[in-house]
């Protein structure tokens, strides 16, 4: 009689992935919201192949095609020198997208770090930390990165350090509430007690029970980093021309409303969307996580 072959389980890491992609596919927001983000990031990746025209995006001066609606050659229009408006666009998603790349890139390390420190350790390293914390959440991050990029050059540097200097200060107070919570369980108490050191509590015991929340908290931020690097590009204080920026796009086309309102809207629409869409991503990510960790 023939052996019968016994099926084996998907391992236990691929179950999970596929029950944690299951019920993120169940959240028809969550799915928009990440549909957004990757349509966004490839666009801003593949520019130069996607856009019909490409060397619109320095400055280059078409008198003959100024003030163009939207139209098939031109599918969000003409700016006031005849540059093509979609172009543009695309091409300012990269510098959004830099931006908050970056801003985050160094918030996220800076914060975290700190949180660790402050909740872990207690003391005074919780009293310096954690005052210096509540003393920079005081000042509004947009007013800060106006005086910051009004000291400075507005340019894109230095506007990402404009940005990032108040922004590290809620990933401080985030991973700190969560730390807190963490250092009195039995696991932390076990590495302690087999006399693992201080740094392989933090992060190798602590901080991935803080991955996820880092993950919605930083998806969330995106999305506020770019209206923030926005605001600064409208008031001047950010990239400036010919250099394609959303803001300074925004701003730019406000001076010709209500008749050529393309040359404003679109640009401002292109900001909302793509917003929207790292807000609903983080909304999913949170009710996924939030899942988990019911169970």
């Amino acid at each position: 009689m023939a052996s019968e072959t016994v099926p084996t389980a998907p391992p236990r890491r691929l179950s999970n992935a596929y029950q944690n992609w299951y019920r993120f596919s169940r959240n028809p927001t969550a799915v928009i919201g990440a549909a957004i983000v990757i349509l966004a990031i490839l666009a801003a990746l593949l520019a130069p192949w996607i856009t019909p025209y490409p060397e619109h995006v320095g400055a280059v001066v078409n008198f003959r095609a100024r003030h163009l609606p939207p139209s098939a050659e031109y599918w969000f229009g003409t700016d006031n020198v005849g540059r093509d408006i979609f172009t543009r666009v695309i091409f300012g998603l990269r510098i959004s997208l830099l931006l908050a790349l970056v801003v985050l890139g160094i918030a996220i390390p800076v914060g975290t770090t700190l949180g660790l420190l402050a909740g872990y350790f207690g003391g005074w390293v919780e009293v310096v930390i954690m005052r210096l914390t509540d003393i920079a959440l005081a000042i509004p991050p947009l007013v800060m990165a106006l005086a910051v990029a009004s000291v400075l050059s507005p340019d894109l540097i230095n506007s990402m350090l404009a940005i990032a200097a108040l922004w590290w200060t809620w990933h401080t107070r985030l991973i700190y509430s969560i730390t807190r919570q963490l250092r009195t369980q039995e696991f932390v108490e076990a590495a302690e007690t087999l006399g693992a050191s201080k740094f392989h509590i933090l992060f190798r015991e602590i901080l991935p029970n803080c991955v996820s929340a880092l993950a919605v908290k930083t998806s969330l931020d995106a999305g506020f980093v770019i209206l923030v690097g926005a605001s600064l590009s409208f008031l001047g204080l950010g990239i400036q021309p010919p250099t394609p920026d959303l803001g300074t796009m925004v701003a730019s086309g406000s001076a010709f409303l209500p008749d050529y309102w393309w040359e404003s809207v679109l640009p401002g629409f292109a900001i909302l969307i793509v917003a929207l869409g790292f807000n609903l991503l983080g909304d999913g990510l949170r009710d996924l996580f939030d899942v988990q960790e019911v169970r």
